[in-house]
């Protein structure tokens, strides 16, 4: 076992039985950059359809990289304890197939997500972001969003998110 840090984030790698290196450790700093730069806190919000009597707010929180960094997910994956990695053929022209990271269940959120970002605070303009997407969550979590009142404070707050 060997650890790196560069950059000031540590590494923790181990050395298999074949030869090569395996990372056992990602730092919480290293997260942080990765969602500073390829990151996203989203809100989803669905009006009522046909089997759906009620709006649906659906927090997300994403980090989508190119599919050659699929590896960096996994880490992020194993390190946090939860969310999901999904392939996203991408169809825009000059833009490669990619894998999102992401998470998007209210108990991992509160969980996890939330306490992670608290402990170890965004650096760049999404910061801000990452409030409001704490007091929405706070919001659904409470039941709020079933509310007029609720909904419509949560539509208001999507609104200056991601600026």
């Amino acid at each position: 076992m060997f650890i790196v840090a560069v950059y000031g984030n540590i590494f923790i790698y181990h050395r298999s039985g074949e030869g090569t290196y395996r990372l056992l450790f990602m730092s919480p700093d290293y997260i942080v950059g990765l969602t500073d730069g390829e990151g996203c806190f989203y809100i989803g919000i669905r009006f009522p359809t046909g089997l759906y009597k009620s709006v649906r707010v659906e927090p997300h929180f994403y980090i989508k990289l190119r599919e050659d960094d699929l590896f960096l997910l996994q880490e992020v994956q194993k390190t946090l304890k939860c969310g999901a990695i999904y392939f996203q053929k991408e169809k825009r022209i000059n833009h490669s197939a990619c894998y999102r990271y992401e998470v998007n269940t209210i108990k991992n959120l509160n969980e996890i997500i939330i306490p992670f970002f608290d402990k170890y605070p965004l650096l760049g303009r999404k910061y801000k972001s990452f409030l409001i997407f704490k007091e929405i969550v706070d919001l659904v979590s409470n039941n709020k969003h079933k509310t007029s009142e609720g909904i419509n404070k949560i539509i208001k707050l999507k609104e200056t998110m991601n600026k």
